[in-house]
């Protein structure tokens, strides 16, 4: 399309979950209570965690942080949506959407690679539990922690990045209610078909690859549990409930 009839967009309109009032109010109420829910949970965890010296493991090490991280995840796209509930203009603005494409893919790619990282963690006291103080010592947790934010960013970025690129010249409405990666590159004045491809392609690596991992670990893991005693398994198994 001609850049000439291109306009630079300030702003989108989020159709959201529905369009009549009283369902709305009564979202608001669900998903306010669910958010409080989740952010005090999570605090709660954190606070527990830091207070108490019997918890400065490794694994609650990962908890920690994976709390950290869900809490975060919660509050990136949440908070909106309940204040749009009592809205009629749900609008958001580029800069903003922006944003929450950044901190939702951040957020989410360390949350995966934060999860195969407590696989591991798992693994190591599970199946090598004579080295499991010299493997997972706080100098490798935190390079472990540090990896799944580095890669979280990486992966927030490379998906911003692109869609900031994109011209908008056309429709703003999004059948959501946040700023959803597919529906955006739809509102691009441009052949978006093989883009979106991309995109999903390059999300479902991450997502994939964190998967196999998973497999792997607990792969191993079930392999050395089923060895053991059944009050052996059943312990090393109880190590794992936080984690799944």
């Amino acid at each position: 399309m001609d850049s000439g009839n291109q306009s630079v967009v300030s702003e989108f309109v989020l159709l959201g979950l529905c369009h009549s009032w009283d369902i709305q109010v009564l979202l608001f109420v669900i998903f306010l209570m669910l958010y409080l829910v989740i952010v005090s949970g999570n605090t709660v965890i954190l606070i527990l965690i830091i207070s108490d010296p019997h918890l400065h493991s490794p694994m609650y090490f990962f908890l920690a942080n994976l709390s950290f991280v869900d809490m975060w995840l919660s509050s990136v796209t949440t908070p909106k949506m309940i204040t749009d509930f009592l809205h009629e203009n749900k609008t958001i603005s580029f800069g903003g959407c922006m944003c929450q494409i950044l901190f939702v893919h951040f957020i989410a790619g360390s949350e995966m690679v934060l999860l195969v990282a407590m696989a591991y963690d798992r693994y190591v006291a599970i199946c090598k539990p004579l080295h499991y103080s010299t493997f997972m010592n706080l100098k490798r947790c935190i390079g472990l922690v540090l990896t799944s934010w580095t890669a979280g960013f990486v992966h927030g970025m490379s998906q911003m990045v692109v869609i900031m690129q994109l011209p908008f010249c056309g429709p703003r409405e999004m059948d959501s209610f946040f700023c959803d990666v597919p529906l955006i590159i739809k509102l691009a004045c441009m052949e978006s078909s093989d883009l979106g491809t991309l995109m999903n392609a390059d999300s479902g690596i991450v997502i994939v690859t964190c998967f196999i991992l998973l497999l792997i670990s607990y792969t191993y893991i079930l392999l050395t549990v089923r060895q053991s005693s059944k009050t052996g398994a059943s312990k090393a198994l109880s190590t794992c409930t936080a984690h799944i």
